[in-house]
């Protein structure tokens, strides 16, 4: 068995410009030899736990997945056939629901707030920071900030939804910096507890909840401003119709809504097997007609911008933290042991994750949006002309 997988897996990963125990900084260096069975049966996710598990090894992670996906292996039929149930699962069932919503809380954002301390930068931010004119990961985070800022036209005393809040960095931004008061919501434990600290003295409220309860929570036409950076990919494509009504309700008739999101250049309801099984739970990525549907006669796009190269060098700045600092990390005494194996896990999730914006695979978007009718003037930002 063992010798025709072989076969079937080397002549795989041929078509890649992939060899196996090869010469190339990119090529695979096999350990054991039951990665050839977990990769022909599993797919994707054997691929990746044979990686944790360290079967196998290559001296350029990205530029391995780099080939990999413009080969079209991350689409072949082996995968297609090793997500069929999970994608079967997705349709009949809303994954996303208030109790599905909380697997990816519990599993990834409650692991521990020191862990994310070592790797990410001052205000906390764990999606695509801008690399335009920054050259560090902190001035990133705060160009992206600036930018969102910008794009939102956060004015002194604008009432500000942060969907999503995470570790409060926005919330904290936006107060501090803009002078705005922020109403922070999330369902991870850590994050809120976390992001309360860290908004210590600011006008910032950090709230646990679904964005299922804002209508009951606050009244109709109550923010000026909602954001809602890297939360909607937590939503699954069953509820966007629903996120968009909330938002809908609670902001003002001439408010602006940005979201900022990882885009799906294919319509799926699924994220890749291992991305769902050890990352991020019952989660998925939008692709762009997914979303237009959900905010059909609800809201009026004025810009929608991709910024995905700036993701690339994003994941280069946490994954190089991540190993710096590993030494601290696995010495944090968390519920969950930071061992080797966890230590694989996150450089395989942020290499791969890095190769995938660069060949383009998936992206990132901003949208600005108003309510449709509100007859709000196109601001500066997105006006060429001015």
């Amino acid at each position: 068995m063992v010798a025709i997988s072989k076969k079937l897996v080397t002549r795989l990963f041929d078509r890649a410009g992939i060899t196996i125990n090869g010469q190339q900084p990119w090529d695979i260096r096999v350990h054991h030899q039951r990665f050839y069975d977990r990769v022909l049966t599993r797919g994707s996710l054997g691929f990746g736990e044979s990686y944790m598990d360290g079967d196998w090894d290559t001296k350029q992670l990205d530029n391995l997945m780099r080939r990999i996906i413009r080969a079209g292996l991350a689409s072949s039929r082996l995968v297609a056939v090793n997500r069929f149930f999970h994608d079967l699962k997705s349709r009949w069932l809303n994954l996303q629901s208030r109790q599905g919503s909380m697997a990816v809380a519990e599993e990834h954002y409650d692991l521990d707030h020191r862990l994310y301390e070592q790797f990410l930068g001052p205000f906390n931010q764990y999606t695509c920071c801008f690399f335009n004119q920054a050259d560090s990961l902190p001035e990133a985070e705060l160009e992206k900030l600036e930018m969102i800022g910008n794009k939102l036209d956060l004015q002194p005393g604008d009432r500000v939804l942060d969907i999503g809040c995470g570790w409060g960095g926005f919330a904290r931004y936006a107060a501090e910096k803009r002078g705005c008061h922020v109403t922070g919501i999330s369902i991870s434990q850590e994050q809120i507890a976390y992001a309360r600290k860290f908004n210590e003295g600011l006008s910032v409220d950090i709230v646990e909840s679904d964005y299922r309860d804002l209508p009951v929570r606050y009244p109709n036409n109550h923010f000026d401003k909602v954001v809602i950076i890297g939360m909607i990919e937590h939503v699954g494509y069953k509820n966007y119709r629903r996120l968009m009504k909330v938002v809908h309700r609670v902001l003002k008739d001439d408010g602006l809504f940005l979201l900022h999101t990882i885009g799906n250049t294919q319509e799926t309801t699924i994220a890749d097997p291992w991305i769902e099984k050890y990352i991020f739970r019952n989660s998925m990525l939008p692709s762009m007609g997914q979303l237009a549907k959900s905010i059909e006669q609800l809201f009026t796009v004025h810009d929608w911008e991709n910024y995905g190269q700036y993701y690339a060098p994003t994941l280069a700045a946490w994954n190089e933290n991540f190993q710096r600092n590993w030494k601290k990390i696995k010495s944090i005494p968390a519920r969950r042991a930071f061992d080797e194996r966890f230590r694989r896990m996150f450089t395989y999730y942020f290499l791969s994750c890095k190769a995938a914006f660069e060949t383009e695979h998936i992206l990132l978007w901003h949208l600005v949006m108003t309510k449709k009718g509100s007859g709000r003037e196109v601001y500066p930002r997105v006006n060429l002309m001015s």
